[in-house]
């Protein structure tokens, strides 16, 4: 049996780094190579991910906080979400929260040092009334706080997505979740292509675009990788990669964890395809990385702080110790 040379795997990753540096993109071979390295080559490859991202961002951590503005009140199918039609999970049920709530919630997001407010909707898209609420509040945030303000309303129209923008909503979220091909196993009341269009949207608007995955809902690796690339492709400033946090009532709460080195391959691997894009570490972080938690900042430059939005998070002190810690620093009003 041929002998493994360590070295050479080593210097394979540093390669990977350079051109991820340089601007040239890797190919599925080289992204497949990231997500099926053995355990012994994950602190190598952590390196190569954390040179990329301290060329770019430096030692700087984005903080951003959710509030859940609508619950448990959404007509789609989407196998991992609690607040879905499909789904038994017990969770709060309200219409949008009035002005002075999201209002409260900014507050709160200072307190915790987030830089960037995300304003979360659940539904197919907001509702001409829905957007006439979050655009008040939006204009209020912005003349108080120095907050940045990113909304996930769900599937936009252009005059919706245009309205947002001159309210002073500086990012939109839509996440792609999947791969095109597993989608619809996932979700069946809307399709891929109109998560694509809308990030579109989103783009032509002036909002910087927002679209990450959902790490665990039956894809291959090939998928995987097919993602950081969709996204690439997308040009999407920031990408939060959730690991899925499984929750009983859901179709999706027989899916075990995605194992704590896994999710790190991960983690590197969209650093090294989208190395000047933000790399979010999002929801399912606390249950999917458990111990590790830190080595995913080597990789990542932005993680939320507090809870999701039917699921809890960390409390805010261990994320703000987690970074100091590391030698690391929150970046106040980021986007």
């Amino acid at each position: 049996m041929k002998k493994i040379n360590t070295k050479e795997i080593e210097l394979q990753w540093e390669s990977l780094a350079q051109k991820a540096m340089s601007g040239e993109c890797l190919t599925l071979k080289e992204g497949l190579s990231v997500l099926e390295a053995d355990h012994d080559q994950l602190l190598p490859l952590m390196q190569a991910a954390f040179k990329v991202r301290k060329h770019f961002y430096g030692i700087k951590v984005k903080l951003n906080m959710i509030i859940n503005a609508k619950s448990g009140l959404c007509p789609e199918d989407c196998g991992y979400c609690s607040q879905s039609i499909v789904s038994t999970a017990p969770v709060k049920k309200y219409t949008l929260l009035d002005k002075d709530t999201l209002l409260a919630g900014a507050r709160e997001a200072m307190n915790r040092k987030a830089g960037t407010y995300c304003i979360v909707a659940a539904g197919k898209g907001p509702t001409d009334k829905e957007l006439d609420q979050v655009v008040s509040a939006v204009k209020e945030i912005r003349e108080t706080m120095p907050l940045k303000i990113c909304a996930c309303l769900g599937i936009l129209k252009e005059d919706q997505a245009k309205r947002l923008a001159d309210a002073g909503v500086q990012r939109y979220n839509h996440n792609l979740n999947t791969s095109k091909g597993n989608y619809p196993s996932i979700t069946t009341t809307h399709t891929y292509d109109q998560r694509i269009e809308t990030v579109k949207k989103v783009k032509v608007s002036g909002m910087s675009p927002c679209s990450g995955v959902i790490i665990g809902m039956g894809e291959t690796n090939h998928e995987i990788v097919e993602m950081a690339f969709s996204l690439r492709e997308l040009d999407a400033d920031s990408i939060p990669v959730n690991f899925l946090n499984a929750i009983p009532g859901t179709p999706l709460e027989h899916m075990g964890r995605t194992p704590a080195m896994k999710a790190l391959k991960v983690l590197a691997l969209f650093r090294l395809l989208c190395p000047a894009k933000e790399i979010r570490v999002a929801g399912g972080r606390e249950v999917n990385l458990r111990t590790l938690q830190p080595l995913a900042l080597y990789a990542a430059n932005s993680i939320f702080v507090g809870d999701y939005l039917t699921t809890e998070g960390q409390d805010v002190s261990d994320d703000h110790y987690m970074i100091e810690d590391l030698g690391f620093e929150i970046e106040l009003n980021a986007l």
